[in-house]
């Protein structure tokens, strides 16, 4: 039973999150201000966090920074406002996994906090670097090195090139692609991928156009040469 600790203080919206988590089968504890759920979040170790932004003491992008800082990995789902574009940039910046927009719909947020949590146990037994050509990645640091040059990765696209790693030689479909790292529930489309594929052939590849370790398998998905 994954246990989630809500960070927020509007009552309404605190109390309907927690009862449909556990309705899911989720455990769940909470905090209505940044610092109790900072406190919370060391002492408990909740598998996940649903964190506002917008939260008395210490607001959610100063708790998710010393979370990171402390060197906790555990998900977390940060809520904004409309009006709080650049926070979301900057939450992304500070180490939080994923966000919703409010006002959201639950069976979106339900979505994306599974993806996370899958997620989460992948990476648990991935190994904690992985070689693509010249190029030594860091899972756990999310960045890539070779010589002096350090190259920053997403998430994402670290859990889209360990996938393709681990299954080294073989062709990975795009819908398997869209399950195991965003979940079909989140309404990724294949487009998601190629993007990111686009994103790691700049970053890893001498000619992009030309990749020699990301490859095309037309009409089918990708396949990770080493």
């Amino acid at each position: 039973m994954p246990k989630i600790l809500i960070i927020e203080d509007e009552t309404d919206l605190l109390l309907g999150l927690r009862r449909n988590l556990e309705f899911e089968g989720y455990q769940v504890i909470q905090a209505t201000d940044g610092e109790k759920g900072l406190d919370l979040a060391i002492r408990e170790k909740p598998d996940g966090i649903i964190l506002d932004i917008m939260i008395p003491k210490r607001d959610g992008l100063e708790v998710c920074q010393d979370l990171r800082a402390r060197g906790y990995s555990t998900p977390i789902l940060m809520l904004t406002a409309k009006s709080q574009e650049m926070d979301k940039v900057v939450g992304l910046e500070v180490g939080a996994d994923d966000y919703v927009t409010k006002p959201f719909g639950l069976r979106e947020l339900l979505a994306r906090l599974k993806a996370l949590l899958r997620r989460a146990a992948r990476r648990a037994g991935r190994p904690e670097t992985l070689q693509v050509g010249r190029w030594t990645v860091d899972c756990s640091r999310f960045e890539a090195r070779v010589g002096k040059t350090v190259c920053s990765l997403s998430h994402y696209e670290v859990d889209l090139l360990a996938l393709l790693a681990q299954r080294a030689g073989e062709v990975v479909t795009r819908n398997e692609i869209l399950n195991e790292i965003w979940g079909i529930e989140a309404y990724p489309t294949d487009r998601t991928v190629d993007n990111y594929i686009v994103k790691l052939r700049k970053k890893f590849e001498k000619h992009p156009r030309k990749p020699r370790h990301i490859l095309t398998v037309h009409g089918v998905g990708y396949k990770f040469v080493r």
